[in-house]
């Protein structure tokens, strides 16, 4: 049996609130991984820029190192 005109109608109303509810609910998702994604962004760039620092150390202390070792010798 085919729904009535008026319920078929209804239906498709139902469905049309329901598909904006969660195209709603998907674009606040987006809106948090973007900030989520911002976040991390920073993390990694100051990671990177501790790393940079940290090698930096690294080799000024190789270098004073084998400085000193040929000043020995």
């Amino acid at each position: 049996m085919m729904p009535t005109p008026n319920a078929a109608h209804l239906a498709l109303q139902v469905e049309v609130a329901e598909l904006r509810q969660q195209l709603s609910e998907t674009q606040d998702q987006c809106v948090e991984l973007a900030v989520d994604a911002g976040e991390l962004h920073a993390q990694i760039q100051a990671l990177q820029d501790e790393l940079a620092r940290v090698r930096a150390d690294r080799d000024a202390w190789r270098a004073a190192a084998r400085a000193a070792a040929k000043a020995v010798a």
